[in-house]
């Protein structure tokens, strides 16, 4: 499946770029995740990785389609 990724702080930091097509094996977040585990392992070190489609937070079971926009909301931290 091809999807668009949109990342932002660390997770921009980890895949060089704050967009860019992602092509992976799978259909939900979930999968998603392994895929971007299994390419960046700096991932692994998150506390807490959240995505966005369509501008709403997703679980794990969310089944994704082609084309969508994605967006890697990294841990948040700051005062």
């Amino acid at each position: 499946m091809k999807i668009k990724l949109v990342a932002f702080g660390i997770a921009k930091d980890i895949l060089t770029h704050r967009q860019q097509e992602f092509v992976f094996e799978g259909s939900s977040i979930a999968d998603l995740k392994s895929n971007l585990l299994e390419r960046f392992p700096a991932f692994s070190d998150l506390k807490k990785l959240s995505f966005a489609v369509d501008e709403e937070y997703q679980e794990d079971t969310f089944l994704l389609s082609e084309d969508k926009e994605v967006v890697i909301i990294p841990p948040v931290s700051g005062g």
